[in-house]
């Protein structure tokens, strides 16, 4: 797949993983992978800096927690405005995915 059209979702995914529950980024990156049959394989070198952004702009908060073996992650959460965000994104996805498949079906008289 083409990794122009995934990299334009990649954000509107990791929000919509941080609201059903916080996550750590190894998490994230198989869990993405495993929904998508493997279409979003995310590197750490991708995943990162798209969180620190995301914290930057107060979209999610990160906090320290032991994962039972007494290994300490990093895990991140969604914030109220990171929660506004993905609902921005996610009808602007909606949008730009519905005029992508009007064209590709035909015209405006497509309905999906």
């Amino acid at each position: 797949m083409d990794k122009g059209l995934i990299t334009g979702s990649t954000s509107v995914l990791i929000l919509k993983l941080l609201e059903e529950r916080d996550m750590y980024g190894y998490q994230m990156i198989e869990t993405l992978a495993q929904r998508s049959d493997n279409t979003f394989e995310l590197k750490a070198g991708t995943l990162y800096p798209i969180l620190h952004g995301f914290e930057k702009d107060g979209c999610v908060e990160s906090y320290d927690d032991s994962a039972g073996s007494g290994r300490v992650r990093k895990y991140y959460r969604i914030t109220a405005k990171g929660r506004k965000a993905l609902a921005e994104k996610t009808t602007e996805w909606e949008k730009y995915s519905s005029a992508v498949n009007k064209v590709l079906k035909g015209g405006a008289g497509y309905a999906l």
